[in-house]
């Protein structure tokens, strides 16, 4: 099944809590919270409090998405604060491997994101070891940006090494997501995708959910009744 995970950082955070409430009730079935250090990214978002918050109100998943300098120093943090996925960006870490497993030490899985222009190849030593890819289908930093279009040709190489390694690995996709071009990403072997601002500003949520299932009808796991 496809899975969809809209991302708060599009959110209402005056109303964060019935906010969440509505995207459980839609049928969505991750939570995405995009950390943001201004230094990675051009900008600043939350912390661990935030994530800490979403807990205390919802029993979905919840996929933290860091895209900060140093993630080790705040790994602990959001652990504690109730984090389900940490994902942390290639680019970002000097020793990935260590970083992956401090993850895992924890008990709560772990990703790996790499950003539009960065190659594959990053993930060679490190693919088996992972939870999760996230494959960034925007530039980093902002809401609202129009989906990259080579990277369809990235995640179905991705998908293609993985079945020749016999390896099942969810692949997420972060940036652009919307109703429009959902079936086509997930036809490229996407099997969660975060909406953002294409979620949030669409105005019934319950209604977005139900055209973006029709929309993935036919594809992997989806029912085609």
């Amino acid at each position: 099944m496809i899975k969809i995970a809209p991302s708060v950082l599009s959110a209402d955070f005056m109303r964060l809590g019935a906010e969440i409430e509505a995207v459980k009730a839609s049928g969505a079935d991750m939570l995405h919270l995009d950390v943001m250090d201004g230094h990675f990214v051009p900008n600043l978002t939350i912390g661990p409090a935030i994530v800490g918050a979403a807990r205390k109100v919802t029993t979905l998943a919840l996929d933290v998405h860091l895209m900060i300098e140093r993630p080790d120093d705040f790994i602990k943090d959001f652990v504690k604060a109730g984090a389900d996925y940490i994902t942390v960006h290639a680019e970002a870490v000097v020793h990935l491997h260590r970083t992956v497993h401090l993850i895992k030490e924890y008990g709560v899985k772990a990703g790996v994101s790499l950003n539009p222009a960065t190659p594959l190849c990053m993930l060679d030593n490190i693919l088996p070891d992972l939870d999760m890819v996230l494959l960034m289908s925007v530039n980093p930093g902002f809401g609202g940006q129009q989906f990259i279009p080579f990277v369809l040709d990235k995640i179905k190489a991705l998908k293609g090494a993985m079945e020749k390694e016999g390896l099942a690995i969810p692949i997420e996709v972060d940036g652009g997501v919307k109703s429009d071009n959902a079936r086509e990403i997930a036809l490229a072997g996407a099997d969660i995708l975060v909406m953002g601002s294409a979620f949030f500003n669409a105005g019934n949520y319950n209604d977005l959910m139900k055209s973006i299932r029709e929309s993935l009808r036919g594809v992997r796991g989806e029912d085609q009744e």
